[in-house]
């Protein structure tokens, strides 16, 4: 059985033939991932849409789902965990919060703070979306034997983890 090959080995040929000096296998590898961010981000922004959210708005509302009940963090353990500046982080909430998916609430531990919380409406809302997340995430991954996800999963994290 012959490899596939995608678009980007047309790229990678064209160098190859215009620069043969070129070792080009790390824009091969970049230019895949890049390609695969963008078509996995239009299936994954789908379905969120269906549920009238976006990634962003998406990532506050599970982080603070998987966070447990009560299903509260401050707007510091969000920027950590969402890597986005303040102001991003205070429009993501400020726009949750207009839409009743979210509330600030006065931290009982520290009167001069607030936490941010799910509302029961924010609570079932992510629950229906992240379970259509999850089972689009697993369609968007069928392609790959179980081996193959193994492998993939292993490279990736190693590779992550030498930025984080």
């Amino acid at each position: 059985m012959s490899e596939k090959t995608d678009k980007v080995d047309a790229i990678l040929a064209q160098w190859a033939r215009e620069r043969p000096d070129l070792d080009t296998r790390a824009m091969g590898l970049f230019g895949r991932l890049a390609r695969l961010r963008t078509h996995v981000g239009r299936e994954i922004e789908e379905v969120l849409r269906r549920h009238s959210l976006t990634s962003s708005s998406f990532d506050v509302l599970a982080t603070l789902r998987r966070s447990g009940a009560p299903y509260r963090l401050s707007p510091g353990e969000l920027l950590d965990t969402l890597m986005v500046t303040s102001g991003t982080m205070t429009n993501r909430i400020d726009q949750l919060e207009k839409q009743q998916f979210v509330e600030r609430i006065v931290n009982p531990d520290d009167r001069r703070s607030v936490l941010i919380g799910l509302t029961q409406t924010g609570l079932a809302l992510v629950d229906e979306a992240v379970t259509d997340h999850v089972a689009n995430q697993n369609k968007l991954i069928s392609t790959l034997s179980d081996e193959e996800r193994t492998t993939f999963d292993r490279l990736l994290r190693t590779y992550l983890a030498s930025f984080e």
